[in-house]
């Protein structure tokens, strides 16, 4: 019955997906064409001073990037350190300077890392003003970078690339607005709460008593799963029944964690002239996704050591009202996208379980990826696909009509580089440094060994690739982590943006050139299989050493 009700689970979300998979990419498509700005876009643009009909060449719209989120990390960072004079503040003091700065780069970033107990920390107008407006502006910011990029393909002799306001401003007012207020009603209607009850205080079972926290936590959790963001209201996230009540509740989440990520393929497809491209995209991202989530399910239901076995499954850290398909469902959408949310502690799946959820993120999150992000990611590897494929036959790369030369190859290397950069980086400075390593080993991490090193390079990966999970035993509230980490979530967000932003503006300024006989064919199944091998070669040749002494050892062990 348990594996019978896990498939019904699987079929019905890929229903659901196929459903909204038209009309949602189209409404995109047509979103991010030339069309009538809406009455209060135009009132925006005349406050900020914009002239929605221009467009930007790469650079400019790189700068417009990198001063909208600037100026969103300063006001978070604020707004946390004004805490303790905020209405609604529930008596919590000021956030502290570290952790202030940690959960500024991890919002603005789409990451939202959460260092901290969210309930017993954070006050709704940090929570409402703060973190929320960033679950909105963080993956429009994705959105809009990746339909640059989509443009760069399209575009011909232009040099532009769009305008990043008008695409943010579209994003939020024409997408994620509208699609969130009746996510919320629909989980609202699923036993959501939303309210501003502050702590009530309840009497247990056992004759005591305890303060449970109320808050608006349906509008935040539609826009947290609907924009990839993750985090939550409450310490245990999408494990808590305030957060997610039922398997169906359960269910919907996931399905806006895949909505717009798998959808963009239809985007794309539509706005360069060519929708079997997109439907090759959606093949790709398809694939690993099902693989994965097969992995996943297998490692937790059928290894582990003694007690798992007699238990019939990996049931540690498991909510009960979902299982173990429910909650393998939820952990690979949520590490393959860069949600981050979990509706189980991954730090308790079987080791190759916890390897899984790793190696989603090493994968560069392009399964589908987070809202923009899992597009241009693919994109990227498309880009370098197709330059495989011109070496092996001998001829000059191209992709949609467009040249891959050298710059286009060395932009799209660089990117690929910039997130295992970090990851590994941060992981080896936290072993490294004498003085690092002493505090990281007394007060981080409580499993030590091999589990230890696996908790310290899930931070860092979740942190370069802004997921946002983490293996839950690592303590990470202290100075290195909390600056650490937050200066890789910032590298590992803005540093690849500047790559494909260069990226769409070199394609943008190119003119297409006709297909011959010799051009390889990008929209057939052996591009597909093509484009999911360079994935997995990538992730594989970059990760393996560092996975083999972690989680692969444990699991071998």
């Amino acid at each position: 019955m348990t594996v019978l009700f896990g498939i019904l689970q699987i079929l019905t979300l890929f229903v659901l997906l196929a459903v909204v998979y038209r009309p949602l990419g189209d409404h995109m498509a047509k979103m991010f064409m030339p069309s009538k700005d809406l009455k209060v876009e135009r009132g925006f643009y005349r406050v900020i001073g914009v002239d929605s009909n221009s467009e930007q060449t790469w650079k400019l719209y790189l700068r417009s990037v990198l001063i909208f989120s600037l100026v969103g990390v300063l006001l978070v960072y604020a707004i946390q350190r004004l805490q303790a004079v905020l209405p609604y503040a529930l008596g919590f003091p000021a956030i502290p300077e570290g952790l202030s700065f940690n959960t500024a780069a991890s919002f603005v970033t789409n990451t939202d890392w959460q260092s901290y107990s969210p309930d017993v920390t954070m006050g709704y107008a940090v929570q409402i003003g703060g973190l929320v407006v960033q679950n909105f502006l963080s993956v429009a910011v994705g959105i809009a970078v990746a339909i640059a990029l989509v443009r760069g393909l399209a575009y011909r002799k232009t040099g532009t690339i769009g305008n990043f306001w008008v695409d943010l401003t579209r994003s939020v007012l024409r997408l994620l607005l509208p699609l969130s207020i009746i996510a919320a009603i629909i989980l609202i209607a699923g036993g959501v709460i939303e309210n501003f009850n502050g702590f009530q205080t309840v009497h247990t079972l056992i004759g005591g008593t305890a303060a449970i926290p109320g808050g608006p936590v349906a509008s935040q959790e539609a826009i947290k799963e609907l924009g990839n963001n993750g985090g939550g209201f409450y310490n245990v996230n999408s494990a808590h029944p305030f957060e997610n009540p039922t398997a169906w509740t359960n269910l919907f989440e996931i399905f806006l964690m895949l909505a717009i990520p798998f959808s963009l393929t239809r985007t794309f497809g539509q706005m360069v002239g060519d929708k079997r491209q997109g439907n090759a995209i959606l093949a790709v991202m398809g694939s690993i996704f099902v693989v994965s989530l097969t992995a996943l399910t297998l490692f937790e239901t059928l290894t582990g050591g003694t007690a798992t076995r007699l238990a019939g499954a990996a049931t540690e850290g498991t909510e009960q009202r979902f299982g173990i398909w429910g909650s393998t469902l939820f952990a690979t959408s949520t590490t393959l996208t860069s949600t981050g949310a979990v509706n189980s502690m991954h730090d308790s799946f079987t080791s190759l379980g916890g390897f899984m959820t790793l190696f989603n993120m090493m994968l560069g999150e392009i399964a589908p990826g987070g809202g923009g992000s899992g597009l241009y990611g693919i994109l990227i590897l498309a880009v370098i696909a197709v330059f495989i494929a011109g070496l092996l036959v001998g001829r000059t790369p191209e992709y949609l009509g467009k040249k891959i030369g050298a710059r286009e190859i060395k932009l799209a290397s660089i990117y690929i580089l910039i997130t295992p950069t970090l990851a590994l980086l941060g992981t080896a400075l936290s072993f490294a440094i004498p003085v690092v390593r002493a505090d990281v080993i007394k007060t981080s991490i409580w499993n030590p060994g091999l589990h230890g090193l696996s908790e310290v390079l899930y931070a860092f990966t979740s942190a370069a690739n802004n997921n946002g999970s983490a293996f839950a035993g690592l303590t990470a509230n202290t100075p290195w982590f909390n600056t650490a980490m937050g200066v890789v979530m910032l590298l590992g967000r803005f540093l690849p943006m500047v790559f494909v932003l260069a990226l769409a503006g070199s394609l943008a300024a190119q003119d297409k050139i006709p297909a011959t006989a010799g051009t390889l064919p990008t929209h057939r199944p052996q591009f597909v299989g093509l484009l999911i091998g360079v994935a997995v070669l990538v992730t594989a040749l970059t990760y393996f050493p560092v996975l083999a002494l972690g989680p692969l050892a444990e699991g071998l062990h």
